[in-house]
């Protein structure tokens, strides 16, 4: 087993056993293996160990990923993960599955008309800026449903939840509490039949995200090892 892999089963142990410990269903939480910046040949290595979902920041970075391994055969779903100009929701929409930082209208839109028709609707999450960081990208709470709903109705993009990022100085308890009103506020959205998704929670704090019931875990350190230098977007 290489070491890519062996911290891969580390971490889906870690989940596993996280989820017993606050009586959830371990099957409730998925891991989003968190590429960005990472090279091709990484990546493949966690794919080869069994892991098909990932996710990128940087879409310069991502687009030579996503096809090289589509071109070595691996059935891969790709989430993006990152703040979104206007520039680069083609692209977005044209290769990806997931977005986890949808944080404004314009945007939504955007990526709705240029989702290829022969395509299933793009699954989406709006991003909420949990603690109000002025420098973070991210919906605020107040203006949360009014976007959702204008979400709900355009027919090329699915709601599937909300994503956050809390404060990078946040304590462990402050994080309890970021996820904990992510969650209230995710209960208080209008139901669909998709929503389903908590993305929250990432190498230092996936325990405590599992326990303020987060279903999609992003985790690239614990994974991948110490980051690399961040590409131009």
């Amino acid at each position: 087993m290489t070491k890519l892999a062996q911290r891969l089963k580390a971490v889906q142990t870690q989940i596993t056993n996280s989820a017993k410990a606050c009586r959830r269903n371990p099957d409730e939480v998925l891991l989003l293996a968190v590429s960005k910046t990472q090279p091709i040949e990484a990546v493949k290595a966690v794919a080869q160990a069994g892991q098909t979902r990932f996710g990128e920041n940087y879409l310069q970075d991502a687009l030579p990923k996503i096809q090289a391994l589509n071109e070595a055969g691996f059935n891969l779903e790709w989430h993006y993960i990152g703040p979104i100009q206007s520039n680069k929701t083609r692209a977005i929409a044209e290769n990806f599955q997931w977005v986890h930082s949808v944080d404004r209208l314009k945007i939504a839109q955007r990526l709705n008309e240029q989702r290829p028709a022969d395509l299933p609707p793009l699954k989406v999450c709006i991003q909420v800026n949990i603690d109000n960081e002025p420098q973070k990208a991210g919906i605020t709470a107040a203006e949360l449903n009014n976007l959702a709903e204008a979400i709900n109705a355009l027919p090329r993009l699915e709601l599937h939840g909300l994503m956050a990022i809390p404060a990078a100085t946040a304590s462990l308890q402050q994080r309890h509490a970021a996820f904990a009103e992510l969650r209230q506020l995710f209960n208080a959205l209008p139901q669909t039949n998709t929503l389903d998704t908590l993305s929250m929670g990432m190498s230092h704090d996936l325990d405590v995200a599992i326990a303020e019931g987060a279903t999609i875990v992003r985790i690239g350190t614990a994974i991948f090892g110490p980051r690399k230098p961040q590409p131009k977007n």
